[in-house]
């Protein structure tokens, strides 16, 4: 597999309005790279991931994520960077009033796609990356959380994205469902797209051992470890 460097950030301060929240920030994630991202709550993991996905802007040092340049980055940009990202957040943001397949499908179309008989292959083929093509005719409330955070994951991988930022996607789930969803992360990560995921799930990444890095004292700190 030819590995492609999918977030490259070289000496980024990140700000939320005038705040400075992280300073000097250097990080590089390659395609197929799983990375967990630890700190404690308001150390920065979230004003990050918003810089990689286009929701802060970059005015000191370089970022390049998925082929975007996020010093360039204009707002009619956002969208199609955002194309090549899948974000999973904690809470499933679903459209509760529609089917796994509506759900679905509104993203599809929302993004681009015309032909319903791809719009349907694809479908299926993300749903049964997840496990769970037999569950396309069912509400969100007929799934438990495990399921909808699939679908959620699912949905994330309509439009074959490079990088997925994964946003304490398990913070809403019992430990064994966590780890299921963690696994199923690692299986996508294997397949070439890198995932950095955002966790206050120590025992979770003790069973399941990554790379990890960590914000902490407005810093990013690379490779580090757990006790």
């Amino acid at each position: 597999m030819i590995t492609n460097t999918v977030i490259k950030l070289r000496n980024i301060d990140i700000y939320q309005q005038k705040h400075l929240v992280l300073s000097n920030v250097n990080i590089q994630i390659d395609s197929g790279e799983f990375v967990f991202m630890i700190g404690q709550t308001g150390s920065g993991k979230s004003s990050l991931l918003k810089v990689i996905y286009g929701d802060l802007p970059v005015s000191t040092g370089d970022g390049l994520v998925a082929g975007f340049d996020l010093g360039k980055l204009h707002d009619r940009d956002i969208p199609f960077l955002r194309r090549k990202l899948g974000i999973v957040f904690q809470d499933f943001h679903l459209l509760t009033d529609r089917t796994v397949e509506k759900n679905l499908e509104f993203v599809m179309r929302a993004t681009g796609w015309k032909d319903k008989n791809l719009i349907r292959e694809r479908m299926f083929d993300v749903l049964d990356k997840v496990g769970l093509r037999s569950k396309l005719k069912k509400m969100p409330h007929e799934l438990s959380g495990g399921e909808q955070q699939r679908v959620v994951i699912a949905r994330a991988l309509l439009n074959d994205p490079e990088v997925i930022l994964a946003d304490e996607p398990t913070g809403n789930l019992d430990p064994n469902t966590s780890e299921e969803i963690v696994l199923l992360l690692k299986e996508i990560s294997r397949a070439g797209t890198a995932v950095l995921m955002a966790t206050h799930d120590y025992q979770i990444i003790r069973n399941m051992p990554s790379r990890i890095v960590r914000t902490e004292s407005g810093l990013l700190q690379d490779n580090v470890s757990i006790s």
